[in-house]
């Protein structure tokens, strides 16, 4: 089966967008991989809950796609749960002219491992977006007191 369009040709988490007036954008800090660091005497063993507040921006061609169309994304967790589906519906107007999502993320990560987000258009998987996140223990031993 041919694809004929909309086309994914960005897909990817970044910090930070800005827009301009021409409605161009400038993606800050584009990341797939974060680290949440504990340190202390007594780090927990497990990751702590982690706030994600970051951007998952989605920019899309036509192709012969006109009018709209559902975008979806859904998450999927280390452990493979996947949460529901967040479905937008941009208006396509065909060939080159396209349009982009800009999706703030707002998560608590509970798990170490690779967080999976996949893209469906309609309801064909376009492509997926990996987020690895590594937890860190530090341990540092108490100061002594001498006598």
């Amino acid at each position: 089966m041919e694809n004929t369009g909309p086309y994914i040709s960005v897909a990817a988490f970044c910090e930070n967008v800005i827009e301009d007036k021409s409605g161009v954008l400038s993606l800050i800090r584009l990341v797939d991989r974060i680290i949440v660091n504990a340190q202390g005497q007594m780090p927990p063993e497990q990751m702590p809950a982690t706030p994600f507040n970051w951007f998952l921006v989605i920019a899309m061609k036509s192709g012969k796609a006109r009018g709209s169309v559902p975008i979806s994304i859904q998450p999927e967790l280390p452990s493979g749960f996947r949460m529901e589906k967040v479905t937008f519906t941009p208006h396509f107007e065909g060939e080159n002219r396209g349009c982009n999502i800009v999706s703030r993320m707002g998560l608590e990560l509970k798990e170490a491992g690779v967080y999976w987000f996949r893209i469906y258009v309609g309801d064909v998987l376009a492509t997926q977006v990996p987020l690895e996140v590594i937890y860190s223990r530090t341990v540092i031993p108490g100061t002594s007191q001498l006598p």
